[in-house]
């Protein structure tokens, strides 16, 4: 029999989806883009809440379109491709870049300033602390919905509330400059800015958590998982852009604050400081933590679920150990070193996961769907490889005749051509027929 929710389950229901999405990312990287952007932040902040609201957005709204997340979006593809796609953006968005990160930023801000004396130790403990309790979390995906949605995700959003109104009614600082990197082409920089946040990987994966939670919800025709799917993808939108916003406004508004700054989680913590004095370290300490806590938690348990559904082997359980144990190990190695190693495999494989959103919402209005995937997707991924090892300090000067080469987005106009192309581009009829089978 299938289900209706109430409306505290489905406000849950966003919540934990806005919860999953709030993390080490959302957090240090507005603040650093705002103070960098000057009088150009509204530009800048347009380009990234483009990027780090509206692209998840329109993924889970897609996810909800198609009835799945990636293996359904990618049903046009070859079975093999999509694995391999999967398996990369899973490896990226979990134990390799994105959940390791929660933890670093939250031993960054949570629990070092309060340290005499940080250590390799230290950071070594936290880390084993930090993902025992994701562990925890995510053994059990039956109480996803009541331990992060009900329960973690409604005190993060009160003391984030809490630092926007303080932020909007008692700005502490002035305007910075604009930097030389926001000068030219502010509205792009902060575009790209905005992959730091890996959400759009990350919509790929929640999107099939969310609806594995419905069903265990007792939701199960699909076309009611879609509206719920996108409800709560509207209300994380609502709640990613609030958050944003308020960051980038910190930010805007923190010279005098701080006079320079390496890093968004040194800006928060010196606006913090100023705001609310010693105290105040003590409410960043728990905004970070929980917003770090609840996004690992989404993120092991996606990984975990999708890798004992690829190999059929050693059951989710053990997969969740697996993933958290992966985690501690790659966050011991730091945070700037780990967000060094990111950027240039984002930048290349970021328009790939743009690529299949796109085709999947152009589907409906493809004559040969099977072919038009395949040449969008190898377009998005040549010319996003180009980027990413330029990206990577090797020398492509000889792409410079490119559109947009110079600004680190020379995938966009030859994807968005492909993407016209793969409109008119017709199957044989026996790889059409199969494909609809």
């Amino acid at each position: 029999m299938n289900k209706s929710l109430t409306t505290f389950d489905i406000l849950g229901l966003g919540f934990m989806t806005f919860a999953f999405f709030l993390g080490a990312g959302n957090i240090i990287f507005p603040p650093l883009a705002g103070f960098l952007a000057g009088e150009h932040l509204p530009s800048a902040m347009s380009g990234f809440l483009l990027t780090a609201v509206g692209l998840p957005l329109v993924t889970l709204l897609a996810a909800a379109m198609a009835g799945g997340g990636l293996p359904t979006m990618g049903r046009y593809l070859p079975p093999l491709v999509v694995t391999i796609m999967a398996t990369a953006i899973f490896i990226i968005i979990g134990p390799a870049f994105a959940a390791p990160r929660t933890g670093l930023v939250a031993y960054e801000m949570g629990l070092k300033p309060f340290l005499a004396h940080p250590s390799q130790f230290t950071l070594t403990l936290y880390t084993l602390v930090f993902f025992g309790v994701v562990l925890l979390l995510s053994l059990n995906q039956g109480r996803l919905l009541d331990a992060v949605g009900k329960i973690l995700t409604p005190i993060l959003l009160l003391l984030l509330i809490s630092l926007a109104v303080a932020v909007f009614m008692n700005p502490q600082g002035t305007q910075p400059p604009v930097s030389e990197v926001y000068q030219a082409q502010p509205f792009v920089k902060g575009f790209i800015e905005g992959y730091n946040t890996m959400d759009t990987f990350a919509a790929l994966m929640f999107g099939m958590l969310i609806l594995d939670v419905l069903r265990q919800k007792g939701v199960t025709e699909k076309r009611v998982q879609s509206r719920y799917l996108a409800i709560a993808a509207l209300i994380a939108a609502a709640g990613l852009g609030f958050v944003y916003i308020s960051l980038f406004i910190l930010g805007g508004t923190s010279l005098g604050v701080v006079d320079s700054a390496n890093n968004g989680g040194e800006i928060i913590s010196a606006y913090v400081l100023s705001l609310f004095g010693t105290p105040g370290l003590w409410i960043l300490a728990a905004i970070v933590t929980l917003a770090c806590l609840t996004t690992a938690v989404g993120l092991v348990s996606a990984c975990g679920d999708y890798f004992f559904r690829l190999t059929g082997k050693l059951g989710y359980r053990r997969w969740v150990v697996i993933m958290s144990v992966l985690c501690t190990l790659v966050a011991n190695i730091g945070l700037n070193s780990l967000i060094a190693l990111s950027v240039p495999v984002l930048v290349a494989f970021y328009p790939v996961a743009v690529a299949l959103v796109l085709a999947t919402y152009l589907q409906p209005l493809m004559r040969g769907p099977v072919m038009a995937y395949r040449v969008i997707l190898a377009v998005a991924l040549i010319f996003g490889l180009i980027d990413g090892l330029q990206a990577a300090g090797l020398d492509m000067s000889v792409f410079h005749w490119l559109p947009m080469f110079d600004i680190g987005m020379a995938w966009v106009i030859p994807t968005a051509v492909a993407s016209i192309v793969g409109l008119t581009l017709s199957a044989p009829k026996r790889k059409a027929a199969e494909a609809q089978a």
